[in-house]
């Protein structure tokens, strides 16, 4: 009897640790996630990309900044990166056709890199970490029904 009270106690112990354990880690704050690295934000600047259009009867996908707001002036790393894709006449976005490109010389491809928050809707990064300095990046998508879109975003993080 007394071993399996000594049992029923340690398993009690250890289901409490666990709990407190849970509670501790849920609690825990999530870490920023790392947009640009230093070394990256340290390479000369990069050219914008020329989007190649043809005439089309029907608009084609966009993009709208959602955060940082375009004309913010200087922000502050961490940064909320919210951008909103649209298309038009009845098409959906194709996540899968999402690039993402930071205009550096040479162009960085850091599509897959962010590949966890693109969705046909747009892209949600929380908590971006971007060293000091203006960032630039090309993003370039296609509708469901083959239509290009791209768009440049900027913004300048302070120090």
């Amino acid at each position: 009897m007394r071993i399996a009270m000594r049992w029923l106690i340690v398993g009690a112990a250890a289901l409490l640790s666990a709990i407190c354990l849970s509670m501790f880690v849920v609690a825990t704050p999530a870490e920023a996630f790392q947009l640009v690295t230093n070394d990256e934000a340290a390479l000369p600047a990069g050219a914008i990309p020329a989007l190649e259009l043809r005439g089309s009867p029907t608009r084609r996908p966009n993009v709208v900044v959602v955060s940082p707001q375009p004309g913010a002036g200087l922000i502050h790393s961490p940064l909320d990166l919210k951008l909103r894709f649209h298309a038009f006449g009845g098409a959906e976005i194709d996540p899968d056709s999402v690039v993402v490109t930071y205009l550096k010389q040479p162009a960085i491809d850091i599509t897959q890199r962010i590949m966890p928050f693109i969705t046909a809707a747009g892209i949600d990064v929380s908590q971006a970490e971007v060293p000091p300095g203006t960032h630039k990046f090309w993003i370039e998508l296609k509708d469901k029904s083959g239509r290009i879109g791209a768009a440049e975003i900027s913004f300048q993080v302070a120090k």
